[in-house]
């Protein structure tokens, strides 16, 4: 079951999208739930009493006096701490790149909006939440455990240890070569080799910069080495163009 929103205060926009989903949702046969606001606000309460949206079609214009599509998307992010919904902006304008990037939006869509264009970013969408039906698995002694890699954070290399930082603020530690475990578990999926002591989830990035890499949960950046610098960029940049961010 996947659950969207769509945040537009046009009320025949949010019908032609609402309609336009419904189809491509029912052509792929993926259950689904819609639901419409017409505020950001009312978005916003909604999602802090409790209402969890997988999808989120985004409006950035909205009356000076309320509360506009880009300051959603940074309470959702930031206050609320959510880091996992796909939010895909849709606008009359292009002039937002840069004041987006740091909420990281799946797409970015031009009114008025394309059924095709649409239908693009929900394949993308669906191509992304399907990696995380992935586990990655680790041995502690003679038990074996199994954690969602959406629940991976970034593996940090210590003392012969992997550290597992993990949401919701927990670790856990293995013994285990953190270069194995990224070619065996890890290449094939969004995580960032960036250094012989970290591998990271794209995910959970809210920044890169030319020698370090910032984390969403807002702690301390990690270095990246010298000699990856010009791979991670790339890697970077080719996942955002996979995403079409």
């Amino acid at each position: 079951m996947i659950t969207a929103a769509i945040c537009d205060d046009d009320i025949k926009i949010c019908a032609e999208l609402e309609s336009a989903l419904g189809g491509i949702f029912d052509g792929m046969q993926v259950e689904y739930e819609i639901e419409v606001y017409f505020t950001c606000a009312a978005l916003c309460r909604s999602m802090e009493s409790g209402s969890h949206y997988d999808l989120i079609f985004l409006d950035i214009e909205f009356a000076e006096d309320e509360i506009n599509g880009v300051e959603a998307g940074r309470l959702i992010r930031e206050a609320q701490q959510n880091h996992m919904v796909s939010i895909v902006y849709i606008s009359q304008v292009r002039d937002y790149s840069l004041q987006l990037f740091e909420i990281r939006p799946l797409n970015f869509l031009i009114k008025p909006l394309k059924r095709e264009a649409i239908e693009k970013t929900v394949s993308t969408f669906l191509k992304i939440t399907k990696l995380w039906e992935g586990e990655f698995s680790y041995s502690v002694g003679r038990d074996t455990h199994k954690i969602k890699l959406s629940d991976v954070i970034y593996l940090e290399s210590r003392d012969r240890k992997v550290i597992l930082h993990l949401t919701r603020g927990k670790t856990a530690e293995f013994y285990a070569s953190l270069k194995e475990i990224y070619q065996d578990q890890l290449k094939e999926y969004d995580f960032l080799f960036i250094h012989a002591s970290y591998a990271v989830n794209f995910d959970h990035i809210s920044a890169i910069r030319y020698d370090r890499l910032f984390l969403a949960d807002g702690e301390a950046p990690l270095p990246i080495s010298q000699g990856r610098r010009n791979e991670i960029r790339e890697r970077f940049s080719a996942i955002m163009k996979r995403r079409r961010i």
